[in-house]
């Protein structure tokens, strides 16, 4: 079994020693460092190449969220799944803008934060934003430039990324366009090179922005995997 490699990004001993100890029981996931702070998250990132990180969002030297800037800059295929004691909308907003793929409480089940790692790695998001549509307003109001050489979506892309951010799942997909769930990773995976993004988080708010998709597209609970 190919295995997920997982960092662990925390300044507290115990919190990342004792979570990691959890997800090494796990068949499927791999902890490979745990770096205690985000300037030696951003090293060991670029260093070790892992698949998922899972990071704090306060931190000495480096922030997590400019960590993850940093390192989505230089390695965008990491999904960036951050974790905190707050659920403070400015939080889970630079989270998005840093192009965090998922957001979670440090008080969650483990057994969420372990499906969380699963889902992030599989190109999935796992927000809970069902209190915060302000977030995705004031995301799609930004204003980003569309480069001459990014290409349009076509119609069926634009149908898998409008059922993406109702937020249904691959599989969900697959069945309602009656395709195989591997075309629909496909098609994803080509929306994804199109934006020149990397996760379905990103994949939505660029839909936002461009005007693909509009507000009441998206879901109450949008960006949250099923």
């Amino acid at each position: 079994m190919e295995k997920i490699r997982i960092l662990v990004v925390d300044d507290h001993l115990a919190f990342r020693d004792g979570l990691s100890r959890l997800l090494q029981e796990e068949p499927d996931l791999e902890v490979v460092a745990t770096p205690g702070d985000g300037e030696e998250a951003i090293d060991l990132a670029v260093k070790l190449k892992p698949d998922v990180i899972v990071m704090d969002i306060s931190m000495p030297k480096v922030n997590g969220i400019e960590a993850a800037k940093c390192i989505k800059a230089i390695t965008p295929e990491i999904a960036i799944l951050m974790v905190s004691a707050y659920s403070y909308q400015s939080y889970i907003l630079a989270a998005l803008r840093a192009g965090a793929a998922g957001y979670l409480l440090k008080n969650a089940p483990l057994q969420e934060l372990i499906q969380a790692i699963r889902r992030v790695y599989s190109g999935e998001a796992v927000f809970d934003l069902s209190a915060s549509g302000s977030i995705l307003s004031r995301l799609a109001a930004d204003k980003v430039a569309k480069p001459h050489e990014q290409d349009d979506l076509h119609s069926h892309e634009l149908e898998i990324i409008t059922l993406a951010a109702k937020g249904e799942s691959n599989q969900e997909i697959a069945v309602q366009l009656k395709i195989s769930e591997r075309t629909v990773q496909t098609h994803l995976v080509n929306i994804f090179r199109k934006l020149r993004v990397s996760s379905r988080t990103e994949a939505i708010l660029q839909g936002l922005r461009q005007g693909w998709l509009r507000l009441e597209d998206v879901s109450c609970n949008p960006l949250s995997s099923k």
